[in-house]
This record gives structure tokens, C-alpha cells and sequence, in this order.
């Protein structure tokens, strides 16, 4: 058996190696891969100048670049575009901030006034819009009792057949069975915790659902969806009562999806439609006064 085994010729120059030479020798074989001259760390040097080549060649877009896009598609995905929101104001919130409504503050401003993330604003009307799309007109009601959000309540409530009140919310209508106007409802949708509070109130007592539009000076407590925005301004409220009738009626297939006003009507200046309405009231007087 011992025959058949080949015999390996071992090289001059290791035979000639022994005790401390040979030891030096087999040190210096493993730490000569080591070595920035090493056939490894040549291959590695090959390959990472291979690798910057290729990159020089692809045009791949830098991080910051990344981000703009990320940004320009969220933008591209909003319900109407950021210049709207801006301009409506929607993201301004009040100098209280409590402390449910702190996770969708973005910043504070010199004056101490909070900004709402208009990106949340986006999402938290979609969800609003999605929830309230469960409920049929004849279940739902909205509350306002905020004067500068009427003109935009009344036309929402026009275009989608749900009960609106403005003004004054009549008390127990909700809850006590025995007033001539009682009615049951499964949904109510606050403007403003406080101003509304009374309906929030009966709406809970019955255990119905709350959908409340929060600014950052609002409890969301009671309510099982919410609308986040500035709920003190005209055009905010517009705004959201716009895309909420819009969203509503597209999703229910409402024929008051044909005669929704473009934005700006919902954001028009207050005060531009009051010398509107006396302008025409003024023809209106002469048109009169010439028959007569």
C-alpha cells in the first residue's frame, strides 16, 4: 500500500528551510495577502474601479434628488394641489396645542401660532371622506354653528342631501323621543368640538358616530373619525366641506356631483360675497323701479 502513494518533490528552497526560516516563511505567505500589493487586494482595487466606472456611466439619481420626486408624488397623489392648501390657509393652527393634537403639528411659527403637516391634512380628509362614504345621506347630519363656515355647510348639505344646521343646533332632537322634531341618526359631523359641543353631547348619548374636524385647539375625544385643519377660517372650511362633498358624492354617485362650484367658490372672501350679493340686489331694485 505504502508503494502506490505518489511521491511530491518538495522544492530546493523549502528544503533548505528549517526551524525559524521556515516558520518567517509561512508567516510572511499569510500576511502577504495582507499586503496592498497582494494578488486579493489587487483583485479588490480591480473591481471597485470596475464598480466607479460603471456608476459614472449610469445616471442614477442623488439622495436629495430622491426626495424631490418622493415629494413631487406625493404631491401629484393629493386631493387638490399643495398651492390650494396654502392658499386656503388650512394648515394654521391656533397657539394651543393639546396633546392628542400635537403628533400632527409640524412647527410652531415666530408668532407662536402651530402648523399642521399639510401631508396629514391630505390623508386625514381622504379618511374622512372614505368614512363618510358608509353612511347614507338620510343618516348623516352636519353641525355648524361657526358663522364663517355656513355659506360652505348649506351648499354641502344641498349637494348631498344631508341635514345641515347651522346657526343653533336645536337641543335633544337626538335624544328626546317625545319633541315634534326628534329623529335618529347614525352619523354626526362636528365643525368645532366647542362651538358644537351640544350635539357632540347627544350624538354620544344615543351612541352614534362622530366625525369632528379638529384644529390643534380641539379634543378629538368622542369622536371615532377625524378631519384635521384649521376650523376658525372661511376658506379652510370651504376647503374641506368641497372635497368632502365632492369625495361624498363621487362615491355615493349623487347627482350633486354635476353642480359642484369649482374651489374658489368655496374659498371666496367673504366680504366679495356680500358686495355681490348687494350689487346684484342693486339691479334687482332697478330692474323694478323700470318696469314699474
Amino acid at each position: 500500500m505504502v508503494n502506490n502513494i505518489e511521491k511530491v518533490e518538495t522544492p530546493t528552497e523549502v528544503k533548505e528551510l528549517k526551524g525559524k526560516k521556515l516558520e518567517e516563511a509561512a508567516e510572511k505567505e499569510s500576511l502577504e495577502t495582507e499586503k496592498p500589493g497582494s494578488d486579493l487586494e489587487r483583485r479588490k482595487k480591480e473591481l471597485l474601479e470596475k464598480a466607479k466606472k460603471l456608476s459614472e456611466k449610469i445616471d442614477a439619481p442623488k439622495s436629495e434628488d430622491l426626495k424631490e420626486q418622493v415629494k413631487i408624488k406625493k404631491r401629484t397623489e393629493m386631493l387638490i394641489p399643495l398651492e390650494d392648501y396654502v392658499k386656503s390657509g388650512i394648515y394654521i393652527g391656533t397657539k394651543v396645542v393639546t396633546p392628542s393634537m400635537k403628533q400632527f403639528v409640524y412647527r410652531r411659527r415666530a408668532d407662536g401660532l402651530a402648523i399642521l403637516n399639510t401631508n396629514i391634512i391630505d390623508e386625514k380628509i381622504k379618511e374622512g371622506i372614505e368614512y363618510l362614504s358608509k353612511f347614507n345621506p338620510e343618516d348623516v347630519i352636519i353641525v355648524c354653528k361657526r358663522q364663517a363656515g355656513w355659506r360652505a355647510a348649506e351648499k354641502f348639505a344641498e349637494l348631498t342631501g344631508i341635514r345641515v344646521f347651522t346657526k343653533k343646533y336645536p337641543a335633544g332632537i337626538l335624544t328626546n323621543s317625545s319633541l315634534p322634531n326628534f329623529f335618529e341618526n347614525e352619523l354626526t359631523i362636528v365643525t368645532d368640538s366647542w362651538l358644537d359641543r351640544n350635539a357632540l353631547l347627544d350624538t354620544k348619548r344615543v351612541n352614534k358616530k362622530v366625525l369632528m374636524i379638529c384644529d390643534t385647539n380641539n379634543f378629538p375625544k368622542g369622536s371615532d373619525e377625524i378631519i384635521i385643519g384649521n376650523n376658525k377660517s372661511s376658506k379652510s372650511l370651504g376647503v374641506i366641506f368641497y372635497l368632502l362633498a365632492r369625495g361624498y358624492c363621487k362615491a355615493k354617485k349623487l347627482d350633486g356631483l354635476d353642480n359642484l362650484p369649482d374651489l374658489e367658490w368655496w374659498i371666496e372672501e367673504e366680504w366679495l360675497v356680500l358686495e355681490r350679493f348687494k350689487k346684484g340686489f342693486s339691479y334687482a331694485l332697478l330692474w323694478l323701479i323700470e318696469k314699474d
